[in-house]
């Protein structure tokens, strides 16, 4: 049977003409515990990972119990997606304890391991009465209204940028933050960049879809924040790269509620690029300076090679 992810609930709202963000998360259940997706191109030929990630979020967040919500995840890319193929995710229910849910979930591509992610879940806590919260403060930065949209920059010149189409990432509305894609001010060698990412349409109540789309989108420029030493920033790159990108890892830790269908600013920073590798970290924000989600991720970082284009 095939598994709608929020299963019971109708979106608010809807783009006819645009993508539709639960149908790029569906899963069809295969057995107990084991589903199966689809994987869409992040670079041409090779499946997205924040895809991949996401459905292997979902998949975990449907078998723990209700109320739980995930508040972390750690996760490896260990083979290439095959476009050509589905992707079967199979959940290990580590543990279920009182407080705490712990799942593993691997994916598989013609009986190889090609992806595997460990996520917690929890149940909300009310514990500001006694124990205060606190967060640093959010990043300036201009507002998203008027700034350049990616993906119709994306659609400029994409043959000769070497990436693939933009339709399948039309699921987000993204804005770009030109201010922020230069060095850190102040800071030798820390490259930064920000984005502005929310869905297009309305959705449900449902906090696992709004977990896994704030997955989703984390993945989309993560990456090329390692190489702005070296590179132009993608949204403005009008000629082809020039440095080889692919995702080692990548890990999400959810703070505080939110919503992914409202504005949330992506503040990404680079602060090494060493042995073939880029580090980058980044946090998301509502607009009202609510700290929601952090994020981290290694990626590969060589000089393009023939075979790599």
């Amino acid at each position: 049977m095939e598994v709608l992810v929020p299963v019971t609930v109708e979106r608010a709202s809807a783009d006819p003409a645009g993508v539709d963000a639960v149908e790029v998360l569906r899963l069809a259940a295969l057995g107990r515990d084991r589903f199966q997706g689809r994987c869409h191109a992040g670079a041409p030929g090779r499946g997205f990972g924040g895809l991949v990630v996401a459905q292997g979020l979902t998949a975990a967040g449907l078998t723990v119990r209700a109320g739980q919500l995930p508040h972390s995840l750690h996760s490896y890319f260990l083979l290439p997606v095959d476009l050509e193929q589905p992707v079967a995710y199979e959940v290990d229910r580590v543990r279920d304890g009182r407080g705490y849910s712990a799942r593993r979930v691997t994916a598989r591509q013609a009986g190889a391991e090609v992806f595997t992610l460990t996520a917690s879940f929890k149940a909300p806590e009310r514990t500001a009465a006694v124990l205060p919260e606190r967060q640093r403060e959010m990043p300036s930065g201009p507002e998203p209204e008027g700034r350049p949209n990616l993906l119709d920059a994306w659609r400029e010149n994409a043959a000769a940028r070497r990436v693939c189409s933009s339709r399948p990432f039309e699921v987000l509305d993204l804005r770009h933050v030109p201010q922020a894609q230069v060095r850190a001010a102040g800071r030798p060698g820390d490259c930064r960049q920000q984005t502005w990412l929310r869905t297009p349409a309305l959705l449900p109540d449902d906090a696992l879809l709004h977990a896994a789309l704030l997955v989703y989108g984390s993945d989309l420029l993560f990456a090329p924040t390692a190489a702005l030493h070296v590179e132009e920033p993608a949204v403005a790159r009008s000629a082809a790269p020039q440095v080889f990108m692919t995702s080692l890892d990548h890990a999400v830790w959810f703070h505080r509620p939110f919503r992914a269908d409202e504005w949330l600013l992506f503040d990404q920073r680079s602060p090494s690029a060493a042995d073939g590798r880029g580090f980058v970290r980044g946090e998301l924000w509502s607009r009202d300076g609510t700290l929601v989600a952090s994020v981290a991720q290694e990626t590969v970082l060589r000089p393009l090679r023939p075979q790599d284009g």
